[in-house]
């Protein structure tokens, strides 16, 4: 006889009992694997992450996410810090504390803006420029990288599916604003 673990759920449906409303969905055996090899893949892309964001820290002594401002930086020369955090989908204030940190490891230089007093623009020095050249690419990281190579119906559908499971966590949206390397 083939015995499979039931929900609370499903016990009490076997037992006679309606469902309670506490309880979790009854789940097949399939269901189950199903889950638990999507859970793997998430380990694996956390993995992949983090292992690329460890690397550049080794390698040249940045966070992440300051690499990836200073190779914007680099590649928009003059960008200011509304800018930046535009590029990087960050909070104005996240971007304002990375560019304060790579000015004091003289990394990047700021100027008054031309246009606007209130606001600077952002070049790479020349030992910004070094480090970058010692960064294992893709600045951005590995997991954005690969969400751009991907074609547009499969990005689509993760996108869809992802935003259901962010449903089913009640994540707060404001973490979609923390970048990756930062956590």
């Amino acid at each position: 006889m083939n015995r499979t673990p039931r929900t609370r759920t499903a016990r009490a449906a076997a037992a006679g009992a309606g469902p309670r409303a506490d309880a979790a969905p009854a789940t097949e055996p399939a269901h189950d694997e199903a889950a638990a090899r999507v859970l793997r893949q998430f380990r694996q892309i956390v993995n992949a992450v983090k292992a690329h964001f460890q690397q550049v820290e080794r390698r040249v002594g940045l966070g992440g996410s300051q690499v990836w401002a200073l190779a914007i930086v680099r590649e928009q020369p003059g960008v200011g810090v509304t800018g930046l955090a535009r590029a990087m989908n960050i909070r104005q204030a996240t971007a304002s504390n990375l560019v304060k940190a790579l000015v004091e490891r003289q990394l990047l230089d700021t100027a008054p803006s031309p246009t606007d007093g209130r606001a600077v623009c952002l070049r790479v020095t020349p030992a910004g420029a070094r480090l970058l050249r010692k960064v294992p690419g893709p600045y951005a990281g590995v997991l954005p990288d690969a969400l751009r190579r991907l074609e547009r119906p499969a990005l689509r559908r993760l996108e869809r599916d992802l935003a259901l499971l962010i449903a089913q966590l009640e994540v707060d949206p404001r973490a979609a604003e923390v970048p990756l390397a930062d956590m």
